[in-house]
């Protein structure tokens, strides 16, 4: 009698999973290090308020705009091909990016690299559904997974804050060429390759649907934020949404679609991207505050702003590691609302900015809500991935990576937009008298503009505007934080109710077949 093969990984898997994690550290890295260039960037290319957020979000919109189609374009090309290509256009874009000499420029290579990025999140977790057969070890490699973009978020600020208080902002970029060269020395040896040996073609119109769908409603939001409420923002957000909804309609009707509309019958897989997509819809939302905060507030540079944001990275790869062994002993229901439950605390935590004691705050807050998160998305992306075929992967983890990267993105738009609002109206509320109108409205911008043209200005008067700008600010972190703790409550609720109601259902049939 021949015994059934081994569903446990060899070596090479668990080499090859060291390869995978080093495009998503990069991934976390490009992200975090940009976050705490911002002060620098806005003081050389004096970006516009509008433009600083779209230095922020093009990335984050073109990857999540594209990823559905990665996703897809690699279950049919091949997963690792689609990853080494990525890679490849990823170091080049962060090049020409480091040299960028414009704020128009900068947002140019942004969107390209989010075009790389997009090649490179779905290849990686569909790589581990297809290397790892046994439940427990693939939980651990997810683990890992999850662990290398928290990693890559530790890294980035420490390698960026070395970076930025010796080098120029541009150099920040740099640090992705060597990374990607290595994957492209290394992923054709330990990697193997998947495809789907029936897919089918890639949908066009598809892809134009659902990159217009994200890029229309995003920017209508902007215009909203920058230039209050108006018919023509109103018309753009109207039309991404019809686009959105054709998009869906058409995805039922193609034999091969770009989003498997069948997966979101499932519970697990509705919970996990419920959770996963309200968690970064409020992390990422306020996270961009906190960078800001620790530097133009607090008065930090950049070495240790990064190094206040470590605990909260470190916190990531502690919860991911352990998620496997405490998803042995406990219910997915109870992981997902016991984690929601504890980062909506940290969250609240934020509201401390303006204590003495605020850093001390942030800091704890930070590190509750990562603890609470982490195995939220260790277990959710091994319910994700493992409720679609093996063949349809890279669809599942592309539509996983969507609703965190469109959830992020819109998370800092909408976040963003909403602090420009209060902090204007903070600022222009306590601006001092006799403020040259020039200078007045720059500082509206943004607090770094403000804090770039206080040397202007008498003592006396700087004083006083920078403090009122600072004021400002912290009142758009702290209502940001209020409604981050709102989303994850919401979220905690989701996920309970789609799992019992799922279990509910099946325990139903059960009994109807029995």
């Amino acid at each position: 009698m021949t015994s059934p093969p081994s569903l446990k990984a060899t070596r090479k898997e668990w080499i090859g999973l060291a390869v995978i994690a080093l495009p998503c550290m990069v991934y976390a890295m490009d992200l975090t290090v940009l976050n705490l260039a911002l002060p620098a960037i806005s003081a050389q290319l004096n970006p516009s308020s509008s433009q600083l957020l779209w230095i922020i979000d093009i990335y984050g919109f073109l990857v999540a705009g594209l990823l559905i189609t990665m996703g897809t374009l690699g279950d049919r090309i091949g997963r690792r091909k689609l990853l080494l290509i990525g890679a490849a256009a990823f170091g080049v874009a962060s090049t020409i990016a480091a040299f960028s000499d414009s704020a128009g420029m900068l947002i140019a290579m942004r969107a390209l690299l989010g075009i790389a990025g997009a090649t490179l999140a779905p290849s990686t977790m569909s790589l581990i559904r297809n290397m790892f057969h046994d439940e427990h070890e693939r939980q651990f490699a997810i683990g890992v997974w999850i662990a290398s973009f928290s990693l890559g978020s530790a890294i980035g600020p420490l390698v960026g804050g070395v970076l930025l208080q010796f080098f120029w902002w541009g150099s920040v970029f740099l640090v992705a060429v060597p990374v990607m060269l290595l994957l492209l020395a290394l992923g054709p040896v330990l990697l193997p390759e998947y495809r789907d040996p029936d897919a089918g073609r890639i949908d066009p119109p598809s892809v134009a649907q659902s990159l217009f769908a994200v890029l229309a409603m995003i920017y209508g939001l902007k215009q909203i934020a920058q230039h209050g409420a108006s018919w023509t923002a109103g018309a753009i957000i109207v039309a991404g949404f019809a686009v959105g909804v054709a998009f869906v309609r058409r995805q039922r009707r193609l034999p091969y679609p770009l989003l498997d509309l069948d997966l979101f019958m499932r519970p697990a897989f509705s919970a996990a991207i419920a959770a996963y997509a309200l968690s970064c819809l409020a992390m990422f939302g306020v996270y961009i505050f906190i960078t800001q905060y620790l530097q133009l507030v607090l008065g930090l540079d950049p070495l240790r702003a990064g190094l206040v944001t470590v605990p909260w990275a470190l916190g990531f790869v502690a919860g991911s590691l352990l998620a496997p062994r405490l998803a042995r002993r406990v219910p997915p229901l109870s992981i997902f609302v016991g984690g929601l439950l504890a980062a909506t605390a940290g969250f609240l935590m934020v509201l401390l900015a303006d204590r003495p004691y605020g850093l001390e705050a942030i800091m704890a807050g930070l590190i509750v809500m990562s603890l609470g998160m982490a195995p939220v998305f260790t277990i959710g992306n091994e319910m994700i991935i493992t409720s679609a075929p093996p063949q349809r992967a890279g669809s599942a983890s592309a539509i996983s990576e969507t609703s965190a990267e469109f959830s992020g993105s819109l998370g800092i738009a909408i976040f963003g937009s909403l602090g420009t609002m209060i902090y204007r109206a903070g600022l222009s509320a306590g601006m001092p008298d006799g403020i040259p109108a020039q200078v007045a409205e720059t500082a509206s911008s943004t607090l770094g503009a403000a804090v770039a043209v206080a040397p202007a200005l008498p003592t006396p008067q700087a004083d006083v505007m920078l403090a009122v700008a600072r004021a400002a600010f912290v009142d758009a972190l702290q209502l940001s934080a209020a409604v981050g703790a709102v989303l994850t409550l919401c979220a905690a609720l989701a996920a309970a109710c789609i799992l019992r109601g799922g279990s509910a259902r099946a325990e139903a049939l059960r009994d109807d077949a029995a």
